[in-house]
């Protein structure tokens, strides 16, 4: 089944709507307006039957001159019995009107069923997974580490060097933060 339904404007003459008869869709579906002369506005409508299970979101549209233009007619999701109901198609205010015989049909939700049988009671096996080899400079939690090393060194040095509280106090610091940091990064 079509998925657009055409409607040829000015082709003919102006203001002039040529829409097929009937239309059949199981879901949502655009409206393509084909304006074959000067720029227009067309107006759409759905009956009462039908706007129960569609929408449009706007129904003046203006359509530039030779321009093409969708517009989407949307089904509600929970629509499910058939429907048959007429859209209004007018061009220029009126000047021209025609009716599209629209009937929706729901998909056949037999064809989407799922099969049940006795192997899906039974739990899949869980599978650890395997951790990946990785080269060791592709291994962000080495990298630091190695540079959590040098900064406790390079502390420590400076501590026994300079001989200052506020050296110590420093190196203590920096000590605390390269605990914290290798329990956050060995953390999973």
């Amino acid at each position: 089944m079509p998925e657009t339904l055409p409607v040829n404007i000015n082709r003919e003459t102006l203001h002039s709507v040529d829409v097929p008869d009937a239309f059949e869709t199981t879901g949502s579906f655009d409206v393509d307006l084909r304006n074959h002369g000067e720029a227009l506005h067309v107006h759409l409508h759905l009956d009462d039957a039908l706007s129960e299970v569609a929408t449009i979101d706007a129904s003046n549209h203006y359509v530039d001159r030779e321009g093409d233009r969708r517009v989407r007619v949307t089904i509600n999701g929970d629509a499910t019995p058939p429907v048959h109901g007429k859209l209004k198609v007018a061009s220029a205010y009126g000047a021209q009107t025609r009716y599209v015989d629209v009937d929706y049909v729901p998909p056949d939700r037999d064809k989407h069923e799922v099969q049940v049988d006795e192997s899906l009671a039974q739990p899949s096996p869980r599978h650890q997974p395997q951790r990946q080899q990785r080269p060791v400079w592709q291994r962000p939690e080495l990298l630091v580490m190695l540079l959590g090393i040098v900064a406790i060194v390079v502390a420590l040095v400076a501590t026994l060097v300079i001989e200052s509280t506020a050296v110590l106090l420093g190196s203590l610091a920096v000590l605390g933060g390269v605990v914290v940091a290798m329990y956050v990064l060995f953390q999973e």
